[in-house]
């Protein structure tokens, strides 16, 4: 063999260990009734994820009201500004390196989330941990920023009809006043519509989006410094009513959860992207850049606009809505809680209406479509009645534990199977048996018992604190103490289980 010949096998088998999923593949297992086109894996001519895509899909999803506000939770744990931002960095390159490693099996294999729990779990074992991620956690925080986004329709209306606030008088439905139920209702659509246009829509929606929201923060961060009296007045600014006992290290350690939790859902499920990935690397290097450039920047911006604006007003600021609220200026109040609602819009649709979708047509394939799942989706997110879950200051922290305590442990299994018990292999022949076949065997075909258990022991660990005064800890590091304990648990069931693991 020659020179040329061996290069060019050796180019083929790196293409073929970068994508491995065939047209005729495709075709087969649609012929084993496979029809529902999201369930499909996706060949390399269906993909259209470069670097540019995934750097921009992370960068601008980032910068949204329950963001900025976890950032004025974190103000009172005693830490100095400047180290805020060091663990708020840390816990981007983390978050990072989970969602890279995370999505290698849909960039590889071009599977969607669903099928990646169905490798992980099997066919019948997938179904609880696909409702939790794509129907509890997906619809409750589009529930939750649906609501929080809605506040700052209500302030634009506000300001330009200061009469609209006076709609209903005192009278409230279902707990809610007529302005906030009305202002919540036409933002509500608004992200319906956005979810509903599909992915093509979103990467060119968010390419635009990216630039505003720059242009926007990174404008109010340099406010925040001039306001501030200087960057240097901002990191020595001592916080009123920080919580002093707890140690550095700890401290460190919640808000390094608190990102990962943040990001828990659309890292978990983020095979759905990285599907369409063009190569691994494209996926790898602009998740990873996105991530941690943006963190570098939110970090400045969510430091200088909240601590420069407390200095500038003599109160203490933890929401950026009031931060913009206190300005002066009409056009600029109106121009960023636009740029804001548009935020919300997007990281609702990405984050999750798009997972909630796709789950509901995992779990329904021959009834519920892509369009229908939003649809499905949202309605479902407008009727819990998100305003009742913010009553309580308190309700976004406790959410992000709860998605720790529920998806840190679904995502120590599913790291553990695919890269030390499958060693980043899966038989898509396998993975896409026929269904229709009662008598069939198939190893995807029952329940991961082994990943079941884990799961279980991470879920209980993480949520252990609730119940235990003295494990409380655990709970404030929900996803990390889920993570850990089902990692390991799941290795060590599977080395003196293994009767129970059918999928090695």
């Amino acid at each position: 063999m020659g020179l040329e010949q061996i290069r060019a096998t050796q180019e083929f088998d790196m293409n073929q260990e970068d994508i491995r999923v065939t047209q005729e593949q495709v075709q087969l297992f649609k012929s084993r009734g496979y029809t529902n086109e999201d369930l499909l894996p996706k060949t390399k001519d269906n993909r259209n994820m470069g670097i540019f895509n995934y750097f921009n899909l992370w960068m601008g999803n980032l910068h949204n009201i329950p963001n900025y506000a976890a950032v004025g939770g974190f103000l009172v744990l005693g830490l100095a500004p400047l180290n805020i931002m060091v663990a708020l960095v840390l816990g981007a390159i983390i978050t990072a390196a989970f969602m890279v490693f995370n999505g290698k099996a849909g960039s590889k294999y071009g599977i969607p989330f669903s099928m990646q729990l169905r490798a992980t779990y099997g066919e019948t074992g997938a179904k609880l941990p696909g409702f939790l991620r794509g129907i509890v956690v997906a619809i409750g925080w589009f529930g939750l920023q649906t609501f929080v986004g809605s506040q700052a329709l209500l302030i634009i209306v506000g300001k330009l009809w200061p009469g609209f606030l006076e709609i209903g008088g005192n009278a409230t439905f279902l707990g809610i006043g007529m302005p906030g139920l009305i202002a919540f209702t036409v933002f509500w659509l608004a992200n319906v519509a956005i979810g509903i246009s599909g992915s093509s829509f979103l990467n060119k929606f968010n390419t635009v989006l990216m630039l505003l929201i720059y242009v926007l923060f990174i404008s109010m961060g340099v406010w925040g410094v001039i306001v501030g009296g200087g960057f240097s007045n901002i990191l020595s600014h001592a916080i009123d009513g920080t919580t002093r006992n707890i140690s550095p290290v700890f401290a460190y350690l919640m808000i390094i959860n608190a990102v990962l939790a943040f990001w828990a859902a659309p890292a978990t499920s983020v095979a759905d992207f990285t599907q369409n990935a063009k190569s691994n690397k494209d996926q790898m290097f602009g998740q990873a850049l996105s991530l941690i450039i943006g963190y570098i920047i939110f970090a400045f911006t969510s430091i200088a606009i909240l601590i420069g604006s407390s200095i500038h007003y003599g109160v203490e600021q933890w929401d950026v809505l009031n931060v913009i609220n206190h300005w002066d200026s009409l056009p600029a109040i109106i121009l960023a809680m636009l740029i804001l609602l548009l935020i919300t819009v997007n990281s609702n649709a990405i984050a999750n209406i798009t997972p909630a979708a796709y789950q509901l047509t995992a779990l329904f394939p021959k009834w519920i479509n892509y369009r229908r799942g939003v649809i499905i989706s949202s309605s479902i997110g407008f009727l819990i009645m998100p305003w009742k879950l913010m009553e309580n200051a308190d309700s976004i922290y406790t959410f992000l534990n709860g998605i720790g305590a529920i998806l840190g442990p679904v995502s120590g299994v599913m790291i553990y199977q695919f890269y030390i018990v499958a060693k980043q292999e899966i038989n898509l022949n396998e993975l896409y048996y026929d269904t229709r076949d009662t008598k069939a065997v198939n190893k995807y075909g029952g329940i991961n018992t082994n990943a079941y258990i884990a799961t279980i022991l991470g879920a209980v660990v993480s949520l252990s604190g609730n119940f235990i005064p003295f494990l409380s800890g655990l709970t404030s590091i929900s996803w990390i103490s889920g993570f850990a304990t089902a990692f390991v648990s799941y290795g060590i069931l599977v080395s003196f289980l293994q009767k129970n693991n059918p999928l090695k």
